[in-house]
């Protein structure tokens, strides 16, 4: 299951406040203060902590099934989307990676796969990970821009039978152009890193 996506960004603060407008809950903020890596989690609000120099690692922002975090950087940098499996859809979707020749770096809780467009392929086994799977609020589709074409055509033996509603089209910069999120909005809207999120009311 599509679930996750992440980016870098200056605009930590505003990219928080665009999800929890639209109606996700912050669920944990983790950054560098005086050297240390610190929680700031709600009820902690930015008015608590704003004037202090923090480093931002992750933010994550819930919804339903959808998972969003984000943290600081010099510039906007799309790095992953994640995916929701059983062990044994890990296994052998790692399987599949090594024989294509992609980078496979497993963890304890998350593993991650290198693409060689420039981002890369969290796969996630802890049901945690999200807060409901009643899949009222889901990611549908994304789309993505690339730098060179091929994309779906890799996911393909990558995930076996389904490439997990991924599209794409090549552009200048590697980034999510659209997020279909089931359930979550009225009309099209476009977050503080430039990707539109818009929803298929009747998918």
């Amino acid at each position: 299951m599509l679930f996750h996506f992440h980016f870098w960004t200056p605009y930590v603060e505003e990219t928080e406040r665009f999800y929890l407008e639209n109606g996700f809950r912050i669920s944990q903020r983790i950054g560098k203060y005086n050297g240390d890596f610190q929680t700031f989690n709600p009820p902690l609000t930015w008015d608590d902590f704003r004037e202090k120099k923090i480093l931002f690692r992750i933010i994550e922002a819930r919804k339903g099934a959808v998972n969003i975090t984000f943290g600081f950087g010099k510039k906007i940098m799309f790095d992953h989307i994640g995916f929701l499996v059983s062990e044994e859809e890990q296994g052998d979707i790692c399987e599949n990676a090594a024989k294509m020749n992609w980078e496979v770096d497993k963890g304890d809780r998350r593993t991650f796969i290198a693409t060689p467009y420039n981002f890369r392929i969290e796969l996630q086994t802890n049901e945690d990970a999200v807060d409901s799977f009643n899949h009222q609020v889901k990611i549908q589709e994304l789309k993505l821009k690339t730098k060179k074409p091929g994309l779906e055509s890799d996911l393909f033996p990558l995930f076996g039978n389904s490439a997990y509603n991924i599209s794409s089209e090549v552009g200048d910069v590697v980034t999510i152009k659209q997020a279909v999120i089931k359930n979550l909005i009225s009309s099209s809207i476009v977050d503080p890193n430039g990707v539109e999120i818009t929803s298929d009311q009747g998918f």
